[in-house]
């Protein structure tokens, strides 16, 4: 049994960092296209398909079976494509402060509008590309100064492209039980989008008491959650 953990928007594989070494089980961290090991890959030719797909690939590369599938933010659009690709494989769900609109809506169109403003502000040529001034009072409220300052030099640019595209949620239909973490000091995605993703998906809900990048200021605590979750 494995991990397999899925980055948000603006982040690479190497935002799990501080959080893999206090897991009980192995753990892949992927690199979605156009940052890290797929950073060859034009970012504004990206689709959620093409992250779904980079999920798949990287699982059925290392013939990896119940995996228990951790998404964090921006990836709670991506992960019911991968249930829809490969549910065999997946165990179990675990959705980070994870961002769930209704079906079939936009990302854009649901997220909070003072973070909306700050978002559409990032976005050149298709390119969405956080300033650390931004990034930082939207994901570091929670850090201290060097924890927040390792976070920002991970800030990786990402396609405003899947924004934009129409979510299918089909995946979440699957039975393959799924978890919530609510960050309760989050302040990206906020308390009352939590809320509603936590509705939609009908979810059982653990709260942890942190802003919106856990796995850099509380490594320990989430990693305490998503064991327990696993089974240890």
């Amino acid at each position: 049994m494995s991990f397999v953990l899925i980055h948000g928007a603006g982040f690479g594989a190497d935002c799990w960092g501080e959080l893999i070494p206090h897991l009980s089980a192995d753990a892949l961290a992927v690199d979605l296209p156009g940052r890290g090991t797929r950073a060859e890959v034009e970012l504004g030719t990206v689709t959620l398909a093409d992250c779904a797909d980079a999920v798949r690939e990287d699982i059925e590369t290392k013939d990896l079976r119940d995996v228990v599938l951790v998404g964090h933010s921006f990836a709670g659009v991506t992960v019911p494509l991968v249930l829809n690709l490969i549910p065999e494989r997946i165990r179990q769900v675990v959705l980070v402060s994870a961002v769930v609109p209704p079906d079939g809506s936009r990302v854009l169109d649901q997220i909070d509008p003072g973070v909306r403003e700050l978002v559409e502000q990032s976005i050149t040529a298709g390119v969405y590309q956080q300033t650390r001034e931004g990034a930082a009072a939207m994901l570091c409220n929670d850090m201290d100064e060097a924890t927040a300052a390792s976070a920002l030099d991970r800030l990786a640019d990402d396609s405003a492209a899947l924004l934009s595209e129409p979510v299918d949620l089909s995946g979440y239909r699957r039975d393959i039980p799924r978890t919530y973490v609510h960050l309760t000091r989050d302040q990206c995605y906020v308390e009352e989008l939590q809320q509603r993703s936590i509705a939609l998906l009908q979810a059982d809900v653990i709260d942890l008491d942190t802003g919106h990048m856990a796995m850099i200021s509380a490594p320990e605590k989430l990693a305490a959650v998503l064991n327990t979750v696993h089974g240890w």
